[in-house]
């Protein structure tokens, strides 16, 4: 069985962070592993609270994780602070780490901060080239450039010169800002657009941690980046059909929609 691995912060509701991750990695077949770089008190409503774990801890962590199981693939998704994105680098570097996707998780859905401003730079300079895939929204985007981004051919400048200042392949998301299901793929300098199904569901909580996941799902299981891109837009696209309603506020994602009920 091909296996992968989630670095993330821990979302007590389910539907984002480790818990999507873990989902997403199963619905596809792969044996997840999880490394918790943060807990968070957070549901449909908001993000309440965030207890980051110690840097150290961490480190044991992913430590006990790659002198086992090998991870096929890694996704990173919340990193809090400077100090555990230094420590996820150097592990990542000292076991070797391949097919890295790296969600840069820096506002959640309802607008709350995930990441100390400090932080970004150390992202940038020390996971960034590590990245096989980078997968920001238009707001991440905006502040990595410091510019505004409101239209398609803004997209494309964005995202290619996200790619010439990083070095590594760039998925930049839409949304709801733009153009709602359609994202951007930059691999090697060259743009392709990702078209998606426009779904009518308010419930998207989770989306860009089940997206990641699913691309690093795919990687692991061998296919190569466009494809793996291409199919977990069509997860997220399935995910998204089978209208699951839960919570009170942008509920999640149904992971398990292609799971046959054996009742």
């Amino acid at each position: 069985m091909n296996t992968a691995l989630t670095i993330a912060g821990s979302d007590p509701s389910g539907g984002a962070g480790i818990q999507a991750d873990i989902k997403t990695m199963t619905a596809h077949g792969i044996y997840a592993m999880s490394a918790i770089t943060a807990l968070t008190a957070q549901n449909t409503t908001g993000v309440y609270g965030i207890f980051e774990v110690p840097p150290e801890f961490l480190a044991a962590q992913l430590d006990c994780i790659f002198t086992d199981i090998d991870p096929d693939a890694v996704k990173i998704g919340m990193l809090s602070s400077g100090a555990i994105m230094e420590v996820t680098a150097e592990k990542l570097k000292q076991y070797r780490a391949k097919h890295i996707v790296l969600d840069p998780v820096m506002v959640s859905t309802s607008g709350s901060s995930l990441m100390e401003a400090s932080a970004r730079k150390t992202l940038c300079g020390e996971l960034f080239p590590l990245a096989e895939l980078i997968t920001p929204n238009i707001p991440e985007a905006e502040l990595l450039l410091e510019q505004s981004i409101a239209d398609a051919e803004a997209m494309e400048k964005a995202c290619k010169a996200l790619y010439q200042r990083f070095g590594c392949a760039v998925l930049l998301k839409g949304g709801h800002r733009i153009n709602d299901a359609n994202d951007l793929l930059c691999i090697d300098g060259i743009l392709q657009w990702i078209y998606g199904e426009r779904i009518d569901n308010p419930n998207t909580h989770g989306t860009g941690c089940t997206l990641s996941s699913a691309i690093a799902a795919n990687l692991a299981a061998g296919r190569g980046l466009a494809e793996a891109v291409r199919r977990a837009k069509a997860y997220i696209s399935g995910a998204l059909a089978a209208q699951l309603d839960l919570g009170k506020g942008s509920g999640p994602l149904n992971h398990a929609f292609a799971i046959q009920n054996n009742d």
